[in-house]
């Protein structure tokens, strides 16, 4: 049982994270007298190391699986990795730039290659800095986007979706990437607000009669492809233009001038400029109104050939020349500043251009509306309930879901084509041949996006689409714990295919926490140098600090600012509970706890105040964690730990431990062993290292802390009178020590404290514990008294339902403690003043409850109280003969 004097997590954190895994602590066993509980792990990308934000999302994860598995539960917490297309494609791209490669110059299939080497090195790392985070997942089931099962369920629902008709294939306006070269989805295209032009151009009348009509426009160089110009149908400024033609200025082409709806008279001039190709409302109205697309900006953000004397240049360089030549050719009415959003590539930060391209999309309209009715039902819960409000509004506004990526790394899409008759096959595998003209099969060169494959993460990990034992276990999950910057992105999806392919939502309950952030609430990011790696203040604070500190600052919902200095407390919680069993373990070496109950005659109020306090405990632990609140759960362990058990109860069983053998030191042997073993397994969920440690050098039984029975309170030990009494000697003895800080008192000099009490029950309290309140305030004796003698020279003050006395013969400063006391007495007769002035106020005694008044009552008599005794402490500090 011995321990090392120093806590050194390094070695520890080491050890046992390899112990809980070769001995397969984590596995789920699917044992049928055991309730299932299961979450699959959000799966971080293969794009590099895990960050703070995953440190907290998989701390949460992981205290709830550790107490739901200590609770009994079957639980299954099951981890792995997404293949992330884009973001991975980018960092392998930016890595073979570094060695001078280009991927097309190597082709799709090396390329491929290069990226499951990446996907190897970096998945490793990764399930290596999970479990370095203590992680209890079940390894044996780790599981990764681009596993062929998961390839597989990925395959099949595309083909499934697309015979019922709810995935297609079309012509239409997507956010393109001119960086990443691919489509994007709404989710995945910040818009940003940015200071920009509102330039105000004319068109004139083709029929030359007339000025023409004025447009403003935030991007003059998609000019070049406007088909019409519209003005609203109740738009009496522009009536007289409708049916009429313009020339587009620097074209001389002529479009017609039109009515529609979608025009905001409000904006600009009223009249606006359709370029169907390149702007998504103008793509819907050209669709309504008949008008044609001209593309005159490609992919790479440069000027078509249809943009004439412009093409080839990039779109921002072609703007500056328009806007030039508009103002030579006096077409150029009126330049103002102008803040609007500007789609941005969540990924790259490229300003996103939409443009008309053949891409296949999902009709998630029969899709959302089930996910929708299944949060209103209650069949899924959000956790804060406010976050249920977000997901509904969005899914009330969704549109049709672009699910193809012009990338190498991914899901290739099960579509095949024939070129010579133009036919479409898709299949879970395409075959050799068109069965209508016998012509070759080429397969789509797209991927699909990521986050199609990840919304069906809560069934291909269990083994879907074969109905295996896992799937009908663990499915539904019961909890997911994510971000709520991808409710959006992921869980809606999840809900979708959850309820389209398993007859059943994926997960019953969602708590949504916030982002961390940097110390002052900034989002942190390498560019702004304010990142926090995981690794490093894992060895500097050790893991368990660090997941005690992401469990403090987890208030629901609410983002986290994070600063490595507060990790630096719990590092000093931790140094604190371990040597407070170092501590308990020497005495327990001394002699060991007696077996069997305790006799009841034999626990001291102490004793029967922290057993009531440790079941307390239990209580409310088990009810924070029952409604996510780790915030709450760490705050009360770190109060029972440090405050009531080391600070109190420790410092109260010194002296029985020290003693001669007897009832009282077995007795309270007892007490420190149970009640650090009730601790160490209350705590192991946020703190698992240094917990599983510690327990195994005290009697226990079983293998292992994380596979230890959760303690039960035990109504019997809760004690509320014991709580109350030592409520009450906490108090005093906190005036009495400080009483001593005040009058100057040397620490190490022993005292004579004289109490007197304000109630028989009060007096007959410090009586029976005068030797504890001695020993807790280093008092040669402690008195109780039914008045304090006249003549008495002291350093006086109140505790709740005592007043305090230190005789200060020979001990005091008077000088120093005139001053104090005098400083005191202003305070005082401050605070009375205020309140004399406040009762003698005849509209708040009119207007206030009767409550309020009478507090405010009580508090002027404790304070004219206070006057009397400090004047009369004055008085025998002055004078030597009158006493209070």
């Amino acid at each position: 049982m011995s321990i090392d004097k120093e806590y050194r997590p390094e070695a520890i954190e080491a050890r046992w994270a390899a112990e809980w895994i070769d001995r397969g602590v984590f596995r789920a066993r699917g044992e049928p007298d055991r309730e299932p509980f299961c979450m699959v792990i959000p799966p971080p990308n293969v794009t590099g190391n895990l960050h703070m934000g995953h440190v907290l999302v998989y701390t949460l994860h992981d205290v709830v699986a550790r107490w739901r598995r200590m609770q009994g539960r079957d639980v299954l917490w099951l981890p792995g990795t997404d293949h992330a297309g884009i973001a991975t494609q980018m960092v392998v791209e930016r890595e073979l730039a570094r060695e001078g490669i280009d991927r097309k110059a190597i082709g799709r299939d090396a390329f491929v290659a290069r990226v499951w080497e990446w996907k190897q090195l970096y998945g490793a790392r990764i399930t290596h800095q999970l479990k370095r985070l203590g992680a209890s997942c079940d390894w044996s089931r780790e599981r990764f986007t681009m596993d062929e099962g998961l390839s597989r369920a990925v395959r099949l629902v595309f083909v499934k979706l697309y015979r019922e008709g709810l995935v297609y294939r079309d012509r239409f306006i997507v956010n393109w990437c001119p960086r990443c070269q691919t489509a994007l989805s709404d989710l995945e295209t910040i818009h940003k607000t940015v200071n920009g032009k509102l330039w105000t151009i004319r068109y004139p009348f083709a029929d030359g009669k007339g000025k023409g009509i004025t447009v403003a426009t935030t991007r003059p160089e998609t000019m070049l492809g406007d088909t019409g110009v519209a003005v609203h149908p109740d738009d009496a400024r522009h009536a007289a233009a409708i049916g009429r033609s313009v020339t587009v200025p620097l074209t001389g082409r002529t479009v017609p001038v039109v009515a529609d709806a979608f025009v905001d008279p409000a904006f600009g001039t009223g009249a606006v400029k359709i370029t169907p190709a390149h702007d998504p409302n103008d793509f819907a109205a050209g669709r309504r109104l008949g008008l044609p697309e001209i593309v005159v900006i490609d992919p790479y953000g440069k000027m078509t050939e249809a943009a004439g004397a412009f093409a080839g240049l990039d779109r921002f360089q072609a703007r500056k020349r328009i806007v030039h030549e508009l103002e030579a050719a006096d077409l150029l009415v009126e330049v103002k500043d102008h803040e609007h959003a500007v789609g941005h590539c969540q990924r790259c930060d490229t300003v996103v251009e939409p443009l008309v391209s053949l891409q296949w999309f999902v009709k998630v309209g029969a899709l959302a509306e089930p996910a929708a009715a299944a949060v209103r039902e209650g069949r899924t819960e959000f956790v804060p309930a406010s976050w249920a409000k977000v997901y509904q509004e969005w899914m009330k506004n969704i549109h049709d879901w672009c699910i193809s990526r012009q990338l190498w790394w991914g899901h290739r899409i099960p579509a095949w084509y024939c070129d010579p008759c133009g036919t479409i096959v898709v299949e879970e595998s395409g075959p050799k041949k068109c069965e209508r003209c016998g012509g070759a099969l080429r397969q789509d060169d797209d991927v699909l996006d990521t986050w199609f494959s990840s919304g069906l993460w809560p069934f291909s990990t269990l083994g879907w689409p074969e109905r295996t034992a896992d799937l009908a276990r663990y499915y539904p999950t019961t909890l997911l714990i994510t971000g709520f910057d991808i409710i959006f992105f992921w869980v809606a999806r999840m809900m979708m295919f959850g309820l389209k392919f398993m007859d059943d939502v994926p997960f019953r309950h969602v708590y949504i926490h916030g982002l961390v952030r940097d110390a002052e609430g900034q989002k942190m990011s390498k560019s702004r140098g304010n990142t926090i790696d995981p690794e490093d203040v894992q060895a500097r604070y050790g893991t368990d600090a660090v997941r005690l500190t992401m469990a403090m600052l987890a208030a629901p919902g609410n983002d986290i600012p994070l600063a490595p200095e507060r990790m630096e407390g719990y590092r000093a919680f931790a140094n604190k509970l371990w040597n407070a069993c170092r501590f308990v373990l020497m005495k327990l070496e001394e002699s060991p706890a007696p077996p069997g109950p305790r006799p009841h005659e034999d626990l001291s109020l102490t004793d029967r105040w922290i057993l009531s306090r440790a079941h307390r405990t239990i209580q409310e632990v088990d009810r924070a964690l029952e409604q996510y609140r780790f915030d709450r759960a760490a705050d009360i362990l770190y109060h029972f730990v440090w405050h009531e058990f080391c600070d109190w109860y420790i410092e109260c069983v010194k002296p029985d431990l020290f003693a001669a053998d007897g009832p009282r030191a077995a007795a309270a042997r007892a007490v420190l062993t149970e009640v650090v073993d009730t601790t160490l397994r209350l705590l192991h969920p946020i703190m698992p290292f240094v917990t599983e440690e510690l327990w195994q050098r005290f009697p226990h039984e079983g293998d292992h802390l994380a596979t230890a029975a959760w303690p039960r309170p035990d109504e019997g030990l809760l004690d509320a009178k014991a709580e109350r009494d030592m409520e009450l000697l906490q108090e005093l003895v906190v005036k009495v020590r400080n009483l001593r800080v005040e009058a100057s008192i040397d620490p190490s000099r022993r005292i004579e404290v004289l109490v007197h009490a304000e109630t028989p029950r009060n007096a007959k309290l410090v009586a029976s514990e005068a030797a504890l309140l001695a020993s807790l305030t280093r008092a040669s004796s402690v008195t109780v008294v039914e008045a304090f003698p006249a003549d008495l020279v002291a350093a006086r003050g109140v505790a709740r339902g005592f007043e305090a006395a230190i005789p200060l013969a020979g001990l005091l400063d008077v000088a120093a403690e005139t001053s104090r006391l005098t400083k005191e007495l202003d305070r005082v007769l401050r605070d009375v003043d205020a309140r004399n002035r406040k009762l003698a106020n005849e509209s708040f005694l009119e207007r206030a409850p009767a409550e309020v008044v009478a507090k405010e009552r009580a508090i002027q008599q404790e304070l004219l109280d206070k006057k009397r005794r400090i004047e009369a402490t004055l008085a025998s500090l002055a004078g030597g003969g009158a006493g209070a």
